[in-house]
């Protein structure tokens, strides 16, 4: 049964912009499909989320850091960072140092498999994205910068965690 565009947007408007608005929702899914298989890909092939992937880098880049350093250099919240960490513990590619007298303060760091997988696995998914838009005039990037704001506003998830 072929599906027609009133299966996918019901609500869609007929018009001068119903074109337009289609091309948006399509782009849109687009680039979510493409995370998704960029996710899909590096978990089977270094059996990593980009997630834990962004971890590795920025401890590759930085040396060992804290795990709210981690947080802020990879954009997420601390308590996602946790997670992140825990699992990569039990995968072996990071470990925790106790460094510090007191025994609360925990330093994460890269272990040689650690090392060597952020060395051999592709650039995160957002830096072709970087790189797109360092191509773009200070006037396409505050252009983009608005209009992505407008979207995260339509679907109330300027406050979602970024995982």
């Amino acid at each position: 049964m072929p599906v027609n565009d009133k299966d996918i947007f019901p609500e869609l408007p007929s018009g001068v912009y119903a074109q337009r608005i289609r091309e948006i929702i399509y782009s849109i899914r687009r680039l979510m499909q493409a995370g998704e298989l960029y996710n899909k890909e590096l978990n089977k092939i270094y059996n990593v989320s980009s997630a834990q992937l962004n971890c590795l880098l920025a401890l590759y880049e930085n040396g060992p850091l804290s795990p709210s350093q981690i947080a802020k250099q990879i954009l997420v919240n601390s308590s996602t960072v946790t997670g992140i960490i825990d699992r990569l513990e039990q995968k072996g590619l990071v470990k925790r140092l106790r460094i510090s007298k007191d025994r609360r303060v925990i330093t994460i760091e890269l272990t040689k498999n650690g090392k060597v997988l952020a060395e051999n696995a592709p650039p995160p998914v957002q830096q072709k994205i970087i790189d797109g838009l360092n191509k773009l005039s200070e006037d396409q990037i505050d252009q983009t910068a608005a209009i992505l704001l407008n979207l995260t506003d339509m679907l109330d998830v300027q406050d979602l965690e970024v995982t």
